[in-house]
């Protein structure tokens, strides 16, 4: 049972994501949409709890990321925060 038990433990490791444009440093492998924002707020991302997350995909597309959405981050990871209320 022991050999189970490591196998099955997932150990987080540090990775840094880039949130718009700007390199953010979390524990992974699997974040929550609303982790990847606070941690971006509090490594100085001029951004809202409130905006909408998206992750951009390496075909070019973006996906939505909810704030308990969870997702796998790497070193590849980028993903977008914009306020949603935005009127410009």
């Amino acid at each position: 049972m022991e050999l189970e038990e490591q196998t099955t433990t997932i150990r987080p490791h540090l990775v840094t994501v880039h949130v718009n444009d700007r390199p953010v440093n979390l524990a992974g492998p699997k974040r929550a949409g609303l982790e990847i924002k606070e941690a971006a707020v509090n490594q100085g991302v001029p951004i809202q709890l409130d905006f909408a997350l998206s992750e951009l995909l390496p075909n070019g597309g973006t996906r939505a990321v909810g704030n308990s959405d969870e997702v796998t981050v790497t070193k590849e990871s980028r993903f977008t925060a914009i306020d949603v209320d935005d009127n410009s």
